[in-house]
């Protein structure tokens, strides 16, 4: 470590461009300092001191004189001191990581006070209720935040004194009462620690800047970042700000503020407002706020200068910020600005809205906006003319219908969800330590806070569906249950819908409908209708931007012309896995498939294949009239025989029965010995795929015949069929010589007897190991390449995903071994790096080698992103998910240019 690294960095120092160094929140106060802004003054502590802290166990050497530096720097200009008697400095001590990790991590206000210096607050304030208010404030959370005390102590200890005084609200406590309190939280903390509450200011001071670095490892921020997939040695700055108090009167208070609404996108004056508060007031919920423009009737002045700043700002950001401020005695002062969440629908009409504007063009609109906010949008909605009971309303927080059962704690949510029920957190309101409960709800209602509370800030980030405030629903944690204002009682475990997209809230469940972004896809809603707000012509300007930048196509994963002609109304460019062992799941083809299994002699197998035929046959022609045009890739039958038989339980409680009765079926007789001979210790990983082909005579010959037979005639009857055979399960080359040899022969005869040239491309699945490390010797029998990354990553990690996904996978989540499940996402070191290898050999054995994807990370937003980096010529994913794979690709070309001029 260099000696002359620095550690911390004065406001006047820094910019938005040093996120890395100083964290979201230092970095942007820096800005808007820079930019003359009224920022209270501090200086930031970067991210490398935490990691340094977190590292060694211990802060670095030089990082005590640096602070001292920086704090008698702050000390000379305010014209006071931290923490002295008469006019006592006070500062707050808050997180700020690369990215925003809302009520994650720690935060301290009013470091300074002690029992002297809070006598000379109230006399230079004027305000004793003021002093000993924030006073309480720093004993509260610095004992939870700092010390480690269980803040339902002190919640407790606070509505014990508002009930004395018999009062619901906060406010009407005198200082008499806040003093009493004081002396009860000051208490709390000497028993609860076997210390009394530190009157030393520095002391205070360093030790909650020790508590920030901590929190960036604590759970809630630990469990925060595996959702939202922040790596985890990022760490966190640490900020030392000057405090400005909201609380010291009506022409005082705080609030958040958005340039947009976060819910919709709507341009105008967003946010929430508290006279005779402090931050934390807003952000937790405590008391409902007002609406932003209802400040403009309190204070004009300060109104009409927020207004100026929040326009200043968002040129300047070209985005939706967010805002904190607070009002001291008529001065506004900002505290904080980023880039602010959003749901998914304002995320879309907002990067739209901005290029019309002339903020940002169409690549940035599309950098903006994910695959996964698309994949939001296509959820359902409720039903306008549903006549379900309301039971309250609320603030509409975060879009989407939810329907699930009640419970009122994380721990039941999170219970509930792993048995398999849908359930609906209710809260009086969230705190960080609900994030586990948020995750597993699929939906969040809460009776306090607004569009800026704890609840919805986060669900907004998750693309939680989330109604705030819902006033009139009395909501009793402690008796579990919920009282509507016209004296209902929900128990949890009742049944509730909540619409985040008009507060509404519902008892029992409410129909749904489908989403207007699924209707476009489907075409029965034009581009230019103006549904919800403009959001189906905002989806439709970003994917047609993504489709004429993106290099990847996007095939479909379909077996059946019902599922080829969705694909194909939701973008597809052919069919890139067509799973023919779906083809004989039906009665009646399964008894073909049985007859061809019993077969113990050459006559009776063909006769099996040639009933099979023409069935096959059949299927092939419904897809190459649905896919006319476009390449439809077939693989020939892959799981193992025993899959096609009856269950060998079933088939041997039927045997046994037969036999009591004396009365056996020969038939059953057949099918058990078939059973028993065909049976597998581990099937996947047995008989199946190539290697049916080459046991079972004729079998891909029989398919290979009914897809070359199909095309014939659908050519002959004018139409421009592109079918591709896919062999799987090859291991080695000479599997794939042998069958390819076949394929060849029956593809030469169909020609012959039908009078029509097919350009018919060969190729395998990627799917073993072996194969991907041998690509270069598979390629000389192979004109395409598509990797099955199901299979391969279950061959890679030595998992059978039916099973450990059921068993240890949330324990391998929760220790943090995988960030994401691989088979939701593709494991880039070790699946990736076989699949970047086998594209690499492949293609020096055959330039022309065409590449595709057909496992179910052919539609994952990140996979698609590693599957362009790769070379890959198409994705292929279920037909659902082909808007998301269509846009993630044209993200995937903007970025890697935009990766590529820097």
């Amino acid at each position: 470590m260099a000696a002359t690294q620095k550690f911390v960095y004065s406001f006047t120092e820094g910019n938005k461009d040093l996120k890395d160094l100083l964290g979201g929140k230092g970095a942007n106060l820096a800005e808007m300092t820079n930019l003359g802004l009224p920022v209270p003054p501090g200086f930031t502590l970067t991210t490398e001191a935490c990691k340094v802290f977190l590292e060694t166990g211990a802060e670095p050497a030089s990082l005590k004189a640096e602070v001292s530096e920086h704090l008698d720097r702050l000390e000379q200009q305010m014209g006071k001191k931290l923490g002295q008697a008469d006019d006592p400095l006070l500062v707050s001590v808050r997180s700020g990581a690369k990215f925003s990790m809302p009520g994650m991590m720690d935060t301290v206000l009013n470091i300074g006070l002690s029992d002297t210096s809070v006598v000379g607050l109230a006399a230079q304030s004027g305000n004793e209720r003021f002093a000993w208010d924030s006073y309480r404030r720093l004993v509260q959370m610095f004992g939870k935040t700092v010390l480690g005390v269980d803040g339902e102590l002190f919640e407790e200890a606070l509505d014990e004194a508002k009930h004395a005084k018999g009062t619901a609200n906060d406010l009407d406590l005198t200082a008499e009462d806040l003093k009493t309190l004081v002396a009860t939280f000051k208490a709390i903390v000497a028993r609860e620690t076997g210390r009394d509450f530190p009157q030393d200011p520095r002391e205070q001071m360093d030790l909650a800047i020790h508590a920030v670095f901590h929190s960036w490892n604590g759970d809630r921020a630990r469990l925060y970042r595996r959702q939202e997939r922040i790596p985890n040695d990022l760490g966190t700055a640490v900020n030392v700000c000057t405090m400005v108090f909201g609380n010291l009167g009506e022409d005082s208070g705080t609030g958040v503020a958005f340039t947009r609404d976060p819910s919709t996108g709507a341009p105008g004056v967003y946010g929430d407002y508290l006279s005779n508060a402090q931050g934390e007031d807003v952000v937790a919920g405590i008391r409902n706020t007002l609406q932003l423009a209802e400040l403009e009737q309190l204070d004009k002045k300060s109104y009409d200068e927020l207004m100026a700043i929040m326009h200043k700002l968002e040129l300047h950001y070209r985005d939706l910020c967010d805002i904190e401020f607070t009002i001291e005695r008529g001065k506004l002062w900002m505290l904080q600005t980023r880039i602010g969440k959003r749901t998914a629908a304002a995320a879309f009409r907002i990067a739209v809205q901005l290029v019309d504007q002339g903020l940002i063009d169409l690549d940035e609109a599309l950098h903006r906006v994910t695959g996964g906010q698309l994949a939001q949008l296509m959820f359902p909605r409720f039903a306008p003319e549903a006549t379900s009971k309301q039971i309250g309303r609320g603030l509409a927080a975060s879009p989407g219908a939810a329907i699930g059962k009640v419970v009122f704690d994380s721990y039941t949510a999170v219970k509930w969800s792993r048995s398999g029920e849908k359930v609906i957190l209710v809260r009086r309101e969230t705190n960080p330590d609900d994030l586990d409960g948020m995750i597993a709800a699929e939906g969040i209602l809460t009776s306090r806070g607004g569009k800026t509370s704890h609840a919805a800030v986060v669900a907004r980030g998750m693309g939680k569906t989330c109604v705030c405030g819902a006033e009139e629903l009395e909501v009793d944690t402690k008796r579990r249950k919920m009282t509507t204002a016209a004296g209902l009682v929900i128990e949890e475990g009742d049944i509730v819908s909540i619409d985040g997209g008009t507060g509404k809230v519902y008892l029992g469940e409410v129909p749904v409908l489908p989403s207007p972004v699924v209707e476009y896809f489907e075409g029965t809603l034009h581009a230019g209708a103006d549904v919800q707000g403009g959001l189906v012509q905002a989806v439709h300007r970003i994917m047609s931007h993504a489709d004429g930048r993106r290099r990847l196509a996007v095939r479909a994963n379909a077996d059946n012309a019902d599922d080829a002609n969705r694909a194909r109304r939701y973008g597809a460019q052919g069919i890139g896995l067509c799973r023919t062992e779906h083809m004989f799941l039906g009665e009646e083809r399964r008894k073909e498939v049985e007859h061809l299994i019993l077969a113990d002699n050459d006559k009776d197998r063909e006769l099996a294949l040639s009933t099979l035929l023409p069935l096959q046959k059949g299927d092939f022609l419904e897809l190459f009239q649905a896919m006319d045009g476009l390449p439809v890739t077939v693989r020939l039958l892959d799981p193992p025989l025993h899959e096609f038989l009856p269950d060998i339980t079933e088939l041997s409680v039927r045997v046994a029965l037969a036999e009591a009765r004396k009365d056996p079926n020969e038939n059953d007789l057949r099918l058990l010995q078939a059973v028993h001979k065909l049976h597998e210790a581990n099937p996947m990983l047995g008989l199946r795929g190539v290697r049916l082909g080459l046991v079972i005579p004729g079998l891909f010959g029989m398919q290979v015949r009914a897809i070359a037979e199909a095309a014939a005639e659908r050519k002959l009857a004018g139409g421009d069929p592109r079918p591709e055979v896919m062999i799987p399960l090859v291991g080695t080359v000479q599997e794939l010589e042998i069958v390819r040899e076949e394929c060849e022969r029956v593809l030469a005869e169909v020609a012959v007897s039908t009078g029509v040239q097919l350009d018919i491309k060969l190729g395998t699945m990627i799917e073993l190991p072996r194969a991907a490390v041998t690509a270069g010797q598979i390629a000389e029998a192979a004109e395409f390449f598509s990797f099955g990354t199901n299979d391969l990553t279950q061959t890679v990690w030595g998992f059978s995903r039916d099973d450990v996904e059921a068993s240890f996978f949330t324990a391998y989540l929760e220790k943090g071994i995988f960030g994401v499940s691989p088979f939701e996402t593709i494991d880039r070191d070790g699946v990736g790096a076989l699949v970047k290898h086998a594209v690499k050999e492949g293609r020096a054995t055959r330039p022309d080698l065409k590449l595709g994807v057909c496992g179910e990370h052919g539609g994952d937003p990140d996979s698609v992103h590693f599957f362009h980096e790769a070379g890959l010529d198409y994705v292929s994913c279920s037909p659902f998910r082909i808007p998301v794979a269509r846009l993630e690709a044209g993200r995937a070309a903007i970025e890697t240019a935009g990766s590529d001029s820097r």
